[in-house]
């Protein structure tokens, strides 16, 4: 059996930026500032840590201002699932390709997001089926004193466990540092008319069915 290990954000969803773009700008404006996150800047910062936005639109203000704007961010998110569900859907093909591996190989996902707000993606894009209660791991990387990292999650789930290879699919360097394990593929994904990210990788693809070779 081959274990195929997912992140979410930039590979099984698409359209999230918008919503990020839109809760960032209504708490920058809450918050009395005149700055305004533009479209162009979004898909640039599209995949760092909330308050690593706030650091590239604030600069002059400081880590503790940065991570209560984020915490605000997350807040209204989480109050408001339309705000996210108006723009956030499944990238084409990905219930397809979750299923068909499903039915023949394991797979886990490893996001950078919050538990709950996890949970809440899964369930706006109705892919929490495809992952099992132990299938599903939150890093929390938006936390200020974070310890753990993805590669970690990864190591202590490989545990004891012997797989016939690994398959990584992600959007980012970080995503491709999980194929540490030996003889292990990685995929580099991204929606299609867009930049890959530089990483080292052994495919890049704008297309998830792409993965299925790995059946």
């Amino acid at each position: 059996m081959k274990l195929f290990v997912w992140d979410f954000h930039g590979v099984l969803e698409t359209g999230n930026e918008f919503a990020v773009r839109e809760i960032t700008n209504m708490v920058l404006k809450k918050f009395g500032y005149r700055k305004r996150l533009s479209q162009k800047e979004c898909g640039g910062l599209y995949g760092k840590k909330w308050f690593e936005y706030f650091q590239y639109l604030l600069p002059k203000e400081n880590l503790d201002i940065w991570m209560r704007l984020q915490k605000e961010c997350v807040a209204i998110g989480l109050e408001n699932p339309e705000l996210i569900e108006r723009h956030t859907t499944a990238t084409n093909h990905a219930h397809e390709v979750l299923r068909k591996i499903g039915e023949r190989h394991e797979q886990i996902l490893i996001s950078n997001s919050q538990p709950r707000s996890l949970t809440m993606f899964l369930k706006i894009v109705e892919m929490g089926s495809y992952f099992g209660k132990h299938q599903v791991f939150a890093v929390n990387a938006h936390s200020k004193n974070k310890a753990r990292h993805k590669v970690d999650v990864l190591k202590e789930f490989l545990i004891n466990k012997d797989y016939e290879k690994v398959v990584v699919i992600g959007d980012s360097p970080s995503d491709m540092e999980l194929g540490f394990v030996s003889g292990s593929i990685r995929y580099l994904y991204t929606h299609p008319g867009r930049q890959h990210r530089e990483a080292k990788a052994d495919f890049k693809i704008d297309d998830l069915r792409k993965v299925l070779n790995e059946l």
